[in-house]
């Protein structure tokens, strides 16, 4: 599995490469804070997967980065080949690179 930081995620999102952004949280931590994507929580990932596009970068992403290293490993094991964890999740993206998404 690949690691990306929350800066070098920004400069991808700040660049026209096009990715998925796949946030695997819960729909209440998705309405508490986000920075846009796909919210697929975790526990439907599998039975998401259809929706998850294999010829672009996918980039996950959790509260602090546990669950979406979880969800990253389960995509490679499927045969996705770019994707990676993003880590320290919203809560690193919250501190290193936006203050105005709001921390829980």
């Amino acid at each position: 599995m690949k690691n990306i930081n929350v800066n070098d995620f920004n400069k991808i999102v700040q660049s026209k490469e096009e990715y998925l952004l796949l946030d695997v949280r819960s729909h209440e931590e998705f309405d508490l804070s986000n920075i846009g994507g796909t919210l697929i929580p975790l526990d439907i990932l599998q039975d998401q997967m259809e929706s998850i596009p294999k010829n672009i970068s996918v980039y996950c992403l959790c509260h602090h980065g546990v669950r979406s290293a979880y969800a990253a490993n389960f995509l490679i094991h499927s045969g996705y080949t770019n994707v990676y964890n993003i880590d320290g999740g919203i809560d690193a993206w919250s501190t290193q690179v936006d203050s105005n998404i709001p921390r829980y």
